[in-house]
């Protein structure tokens, strides 16, 4: 039985609730068409990567609002915790106490992550205790363990939403004695500029076909 998991954290699509930087760009309501199609491709590509796969879903009372948008092919578990730390914490925790060997925790913000990176997030953790995916802006868009090199204090006390995320969490890595694995940069989609950013990036690559660039292509936005 494969022993790995991939946690994918995920918010109810519902027009003003998501991807709020966007509505300078866009309407409410495109905005959450366009973050639904951001979540049905990453679980295309983790549908190839062979690990299991939790939805980690907010806010809590919407589990059958979820399997009826994403299917019911994953496990759908709610956000726990009063602050990101908190709910990614729980996460992990809950996972290793089913077993699993590693698991790697993904948000929804990068939709075109490569199915290559997950394989190095795994593979890195076969020597390493943890793997970080920085992001451009300072944080981080994956971020894995082995069942041995899990800490949970690797969660607590950050400052979340700023351009210290990834620094502190290396820090914290180094202070508690844990070996780390960096895998390549990622740019999550925040604002305006990322997501014209990432349809430039892709308008000749593999992921033309995929939703996100098709239902921004429907879209008329300044290039």
């Amino acid at each position: 039985m494969n022993m790995q998991k991939i946690l994918l954290f995920v918010k109810y699509p519902e027009p003003g609730k998501v991807k709020t930087r966007l509505e300078s760009l866009l309407d409410q309501a495109d905005i959450a068409r366009l973050y639904f199609c951001f979540v049905m491709d990453l679980l295309e590509t983790l549908g190839g990567t062979g690990c299991l796969v939790d939805i980690i879903y907010d806010p809590p009372e919407k589990e059958r609002e979820m399997a009826r948008l994403f299917g019911d092919g994953y496990v759908y578990r709610p956000q726990e915790g009063t602050d990101l730390g908190e709910r990614m914490k729980n996460a992990f925790q809950s996972s290793f106490a089913e077993g699993m060997t590693s698991v790697v925790l993904i948000g929804s913000d990068l939709p075109d992550l490569p199915r290559s990176v997950l394989r190095e997030a795994f593979s890195s953790l076969e020597t390493k205790d943890g793997v970080l995916g920085p992001s451009v802006d300072g944080g981080y868009y994956l971020v894995g363990f082995r069942k041995g090199g899990f800490f949970p204090a690797v969660f607590d006390g950050i400052p979340w939403s700023t351009d210290l995320v990834l620094s502190e969490t290396i820090r914290r890595f180094s202070a508690a004695g844990r070996s780390i694995s960096l895998l390549p940069s990622g740019r999550d989609l925040d604002n305006p500029e990322d997501l014209q950013d990432f349809r430039r990036r892709n308008m000749a690559s593999h992921f033309a076909r995929f939703r996100t660039m098709n239902f921004l292509n429907q879209l008329e936005f300044p290039d």
